[in-house]
């Protein structure tokens, strides 16, 4: 029990390890590739194992193999190497390994039998072929022997005996009198299988001279016949007249009459015997009896049923042959001879053994340098066979050690592979009945990757329509593939594109925009390689004017339309049909560019023409119908539809036709044209009217194909040009005979319900389909890939019927019959159906999760054995949740978010993550019924990103000189807080911002108190935060200090002095620390927001500017692409916008701005793209509606200019007191807003932090 349990384990888990083992490489058929790649001998031909030659002629032996480079060959026979050098009769065929042994010029066919092997060697490996048995055929003459006459009672049984020669192969055995003619047979007189012939009652025909046996050797295209037999047959009457005249009248005389006699078996003889086959042989069981009247015979199986479908009756019944035999074929077969007075019976115990079959038969290998795989072979029979591994030839216990190999029993698994481990494995499966061998290579190879798609391949698809860009490649280890669109594209990537396993770049839906070169990367750890494609997406070709329904008089004249629009790269070809044929070719029929017309219309014109257009990659077509009637009458004559017609009569009625005869109705000036017969089935649709068929107008009798146990009514509808009648009266009703079903319901499936149960549905037959009454269905069904015997059962008119107790998920080989009271109808054809779907058993291994930035995570699992899954694989599904913040170390409620991927994929990405976060997830697989269970969870961590801005900002306390700053922290730290930052400026009346200040804050601070500042001066203030990634966005706010009513200012220490020292003291509660003074670094100047408006010949470019006041700007540009210089445009004064003039229209632009003076200090480029030309014009600018209105708004602006002026000097002129105070005031506590709106000199500013550093 123990070693049970041992063996059981160490199975596992090596089934663990295969399911873990790499996939091996694909090799595409690409003939050139084929060429260059090395590769292991493979034997393609060779002779059969049992080789019978004929002895006249030469013995060809076939061995044929490929390889690279090309194997060399050689041969073993009986074991020892065969030397052919040495043997004159021996040749072998050039780059071959093919024997020629040539008996025609003096060899002696015996003197090579023997048993031969092929070896195909190169430096990869040696395959070789099987045990090649070499005999020649033989045809022994027949052995003298003295025949004498059988002279026989009528009615007594009698056996000639043939026994031939022993031949090889064994001759093929008939009887056949002095003139050839073959003797005939009977269920009294018939031959065996042994070749005797059986006469079960002898009768007077009997009597002849020449019963001869011939014995047909194929090999050697002979026949030889033994001596003739003598058969005399005494009849009863004959033989008491010979007793009677050698008898005295005293004597007691006469033989008895011909008696009958129950059967006795001749044979086999006993009450039973025994027979051995082998499994896929034909099975011959044979029982011969004598007895008069002439037995029966009749074969049964004990226990069971014969097979159906592959049990015949040969021999008058007398051999049961049964084909392709199975173990489940084994069993005691009884035969019984019966005739009137009694039977006699033989129990035949039939065994089936079975020479080895394959299982899985190993299968070649090519894999990368350090890659996994295996080599796995198995086979059955009875008695179960004996697995042996060679490796090139040689058994495997004494072949060349190789590290990465290991042998499990069948099964040889590879390990970090190297080239050296390239080689021919063999694998033998034997027993007492046969062997099978097998070879199969690994090839072991390290290829940089090749991409086998043609350069610069030019694709052309019509817009909306799939595009596929193939990317063939191979290499060793398997390429990765990327595709980019452009020269300097990135990567793509999105729903938009799908990406195919053999490099195809899929476009589901291609745009106008799709078009352009697309560029595909192959890359593995040996090198890297691209290729270019070029796409074309062309504009549907459509037809923008159709065809219209026309109705014409008589030789007139018709046109239809047919105007299109197509892609101006594509030639269109147009064509014309009628009624979906060629137009007749008549002169009257004209064809243009984009019409037809037809002249002097006909009757025959009628019809449905169409127009369609093609393109070498599109084609639409419109249809209209073009009806002819006849030149307008006279008023006298009313044009109407036809009276229906009448006096409907069936004649000649047949099980499946009748002939239909009617009377027409007056057709009212206008012919009739056709007429419609329609039928009602008052057995199975009563009431409902079908369309029969259709007759000319000139026939009033059509013969109707019928169909079984319909109730047929018929009805007869005459139509001319304006309309149809109304219909007949119908006629007189004809039950058709039933018959057998014709057909077999269609839309057949097998799906489970349940993981236990197969629904077989089907869409019934009609009643009309029907055939008869008694309608049902035969459901058969057996396992696919298992030999098991069909299950029926025959179930009512139904649409359904379900299998219980089948095993989860296998393929079903399904059909369903029809049959009714009268019989079947034909064989149905198969459907593959699966029984029921139950959960996943496994969950993915291996799942690993890579980090790829702080939002966004790839994360890879393995998938799981198919035979786990247990349904059809639909994909897995990856659940995540955040576990917590890592900044915060706080749990919330957990959310879980599921992702599902279609397919056998094995990798998946995970967007909207949250930075600087714990994560866990885990994989399930999926099938139609559920979710498998989930693999263990694995916990990750995102790293810390960049902050949210702060959650708010608030500025409290105004007074003369400072503000007080409060905030708090970001809602989404997103990792670890390094600091603040603050930056300010003052605002003027202009709304022009003074110098910036950035001040850097520690992260635990939550306010501060900013000192020193200008009164009655209005800031803004930007604030954000930073971790070591960087900034976050910032939060802005506006306020000001208040206004000095006593107008007099303390002079704020170092005024005067440029940039100031901050004071960071602590609040009055937090006062342990002594303050800390930082000094204010100058903002570094820049310029950013360069932004473009752009038209024909010029382009508006403005910029902001941030940096030390008096600055020169100027502007550089070029042609976008172009390696060509920049040029250079000086800007007057400072502004912060420029015009660019004398650009070509149509043209793309790259521009930049700079600062004269400050050494490489540019924004970064903005690309523009200037108008397309327009026809030329002159443009007067003062016409111009944005000169205009800029005109007006310079003069409103110096008009309100004016205006403030003149009240402030009114004002000053009210209030010398004021000006008086300003002439004597310290110019050290000046306003900092001066009258001419500019900035004065920068203040010290001070504040006060909350906390202590």
């Amino acid at each position: 029990m123990m070693k049970k349990k041992i063996m059981s384990a160490s199975k596992a888990s090596l089934v663990l390890l295969l399911c873990q083992m790499v996939s091996a490489l694909d090799v595409p058929l690409d003939s050139k590739l084929l060429e260059e790649l090395s590769q292991p001998p493979t034997i393609t031909q060779q002779s059969p194992k049992d080789y019978i030659v004929d002895p006249r002629e030469n013995i060809v032996i076939q061995c044929e193999a490929k390889g690279k480079p090309p194997p060399s060959f050689s041969w073993t026979r009986n074991g020892t190497h065969f030397d052919i050098d040495k043997d004159a009769q021996v040749t072998m065929k050039p780059n071959s390994g093919t024997l020629v042994i040539n008996i025609m010029n003096g060899g002696k066919a015996e003197a090579y039998e023997g048993v031969y092997q092929c070896t195909a060697r190169n430096e990869r490996g040696a395959a070789i072929s099987n045990n090649i048995v070499i005999r020649p055929s033989r045809s022994p003459l027949w052995t003298k022997e003295k025949l004498e006459p059988n002279q026989v009672r009528e009615g007594d049984s009698l056996v000639l005996h043939c026994r031939p020669p022993v031949g090889l192969p064994p001759p093929i055995i008939f009887w056949m009198d002095n003139a050839f003619q073959r003797l005939p047979q009977s269920e009294r007189v018939s031959q065996g299988l042994n070749g005797d012939l059986y006469f079960s009652n002898v009768q007077p025909e009997d009597t002849r001279e020449d019963y001869i046996c011939y014995a047909r050797f194929n090999h050697t295209q002979t026949i030889q016949q033994k001596q003739p037999i003598s058969v005399k047959v005494f009849s009863m009457d004959s033989l008491n007249d010979t007793i009677a005249a050698n008898l005295s009248d005293t004597d007691i005389y006469g033989a008895k009459p011909v008696t009958e006699r129950q059967p006795v078996l001749l044979t086999p003889t006993g009450s039973t015997s025994t027979k051995v086959e082998l499994r896929g042989n034909v099975l011959l069981l044979e029982c011969i009896a004598a007895g008069l009247p002439t037995p029966v015979i009749r074969w049964i199986k004990e226990g069971g049923e014969l097979p159906a479908n592959r049990t015949f009756f040969e021999n008058f019944k007398k051999t049961l042959k049964i084909v392709d035999v199975s173990e489940a074929d084994s069993g005691n077969y009884k035969c019984i001879a019966r005739n009137t007075l009694g039977s006699a019976h033989h129990v035949i115990s039939v065994t089936v053994k079975a020479a080895p079959y394959w299982i899985t038969a190993p299968r070649n290998l090519v894999l990368s340098p350090g890659e996994d795989g295996t080599l796995i072979c198995r086979a059955n029979g009875n008695p179960k066979p004996d697995i042996s591994w060679l490796a090139n030839g040689v058994p495997i216990a004494i072949a060349p050690e190789d590290p990465s190999r290991k042998v499990d029993g069948d099964t040889i698994i590879f390990s970090q592979v190297q080239e050296r481990s390239s080689a021919v494995y063999q694998c033998n499966a034997s027993n007492e009945y046969g062997y099978l061998l097998a070879n199969a290579f690994v090839n072991v190879l390290a290829e940089p990757p090749r991409i086998l798609t043609a350069a610069n391949k030019l694709y052309q698809v019509i817009a909306d329509s799939p595009a596929l860009l193939d990317c063939a490649y191979f290499g060793s280890p398997k390429p990765e593939i990327e595709w980019f669109k452009g020269v300097k594209g990135s990567i793509l990537r999105g729903n938009e594109y799908v990406f195919h396993d053999n490099g195809t770049l899929e476009i589901p839906v291609a745009q106008k925009d799709s078009s352009g070169t697309y560029t595909c990367v192959a890359r593995n750890e040996l090198g890297k390689i691209q290729n270019e494609v070029q796409l074309e997406v062309k504009d549907p070709t459509m037809i923008i004017k159709q065809p219209e329904y026309k109705v014409i008089q008589r030789y007139g004249q018709v046109s239809f339309e047919c105007i299109i629009k197509h892609d101006s790269t594509l030639l269109p070809t147009v064509i014309w049909l009628k009624d979906n044929g060629e137009l007749p070719g008549d002169e009257r029929f004209l064809v243009g560019k984009d019409n037809l017309t037809i002249m002097n219309v006909t009757d025959k014109d009628d019809g449905t023409y169409t127009c369609i257009v093609n393109t070498t990659l599109d084609s639409v077509s419109a249809s209209a119908v073009l009806t002819v009637v006849a030149a307008p009458p006279t008023p006298a004559i009313i044009y109407a539809r036809p009276n229906p017609p009448f006096d409907l009569e069936l004649t000649g009625q047949l099980e499946r036709s009748v002939e239909l005869s009617w009377v027409p109705g007056d057709e009212n000036n206008s012919p009739i044209t056709n007429f419609v017969i329609e039928y009602e089935d008052g057995l199975h649709e009563p009431g409902v009217w079908h369309h029969q068929t259709e007759v000319p107008g000139t026939q009033t009798t059509v013969q109707l194909k019928l169909s079984p146990y319909v109730n047929y009514s018929f009805r007869v509808i005459a139509v001319n040009e304006i309309g149809r009648s109304q219909p007949s009266e119908p006629s007189e009703q004809y039950l058709t005979k039933s018959a057998n079903p014709d057909e077999n319901p269609s839309n057949v499936q097998g799906i489970g319900s349940e993981p236990d149960n197969l629904v077989i549905t089907w869409e019934s037959l009609t009643g009309f389909q029907s055939n008869g009454p008694g309608l049902q269905y035969k459901v058969s069904w057996r396992q696919k890939d298992v030999d098991d015997e069909w299950t029926s059962v025959i179930v009512a008119n139904v649409s359904k019927y379900i299998v219980s107790g089948t095993p989860t998920f296998v393929p079903y080989e399904i059909k369903v019959q029809a049959l009714n009271d009268l019989g079947y109808a034909p064989e149905p054809s198969e459907v593959i159906g699966h029984s029921g779907e139950d959960l996943p058993m496994v969950a993915p291994g291996n799942v690993q999760v890579h980090v790829i930035n702080s939002t966004l995570a790839k994360v890879h699992w393995d998938t799981v054995p198919l035979k786990t899954v247990r349904g059809h694989l639909q994909g897995y599904k990856v659940y995540y949740w955040k576990v917590q913040s890592l900044s915060r170390r706080s749990k919330r409620h957990v959310e879980k978010k599921i992702l599902t991927f279609r397919g056998n994929k094995t990798f998946g990405m995970l967007p909207g993550l949250e930075p600087y976060s714990s994560y866990k997830l885990n994989v399930r697989v999926v099938n139609g019924k559920g979710e498998g269970p989930a693999s263990p969870d694995k916990v990750f961590k995102t790293p810390e990103g960049v902050p949210s801005s702060p959650s708010f900002l608030k500025i409290t306390n105004p007074t003369l000189d400072s503000l007080t700053l409060e905030w708090g922290s970001p809602t989404h730290p997103n990792g670890v807080l390094t600091s603040y930052i603050l930056k300010f400026q003052p605002i003027n009346n202009t709304h022009e911002l003074g110098p910036l200040v950035e001040i850097r804050i520690p992260a635990n601070e939550s306010s501060l108190i900013l000192k020193n500042l200008n009164y009655s001066t209005r800031y803004k203030f930007y604030f954000n935060a930073q971790t070591s990634v960087g900034s976050g966005s910032q939060i802005t706010e506006e306020a000001v200090t208040i206004m000095d009513e006593a107008g007099f200012l303390r002079p704020a220490v170092g005024a005067g002095k440029g940039y100031s020292e901050i004071l960071f003291a602590t609040s009055p509660v937090m006062h342990t620390v002594r303050p800390t003074f930082y000094k204010v670094q100058p903002l570094y100047p820049r310029i950013r927001n360069v932004t473009t408006a752009a038209a024909e010949t010029y382009a508006n470019i403005s910029w902001e500017y941030e940096g030390p006041d008096h600055v020169n700007f100027y502007v550089e540009y070029g042609v976008a692409g172009s390696k060509e210089d920049w040029k250079k445009e000086i800007v007057n004064g400072s502004r912060s916008f420029f015009v660019l003039k004398g650009l070509t229209p149509g043209t793309a632009y790259k521009v930049r701005v700079g600062a004269e003076g400050l050494s490489g200090f540019r924004s970064s480029e903005d690309v523009f793209e200037t108008g397309p030309a327009m026809a030329s014009r002159q443009v007067d600018i003062a016409t111009q509606g944005w000169f205009i209105g800029l005109m007006c708004a310079v003069a409103l602006l110096i008009l309100i200019l004016l205006i403030v002026c003149f009240i402030r000097r009114n004002k000053g002129g009210k209030y010398p007191v004021k000006e008086k105070e300003d002439a004597h005031a310290d110019p050290e506590i000046q306003p900092m807003k001066e009258d001419d709106g500019t900035f004065g000199e920068y203040r010290l500013f001070s504040f006060v932090s909350s906390a202590p550093f």
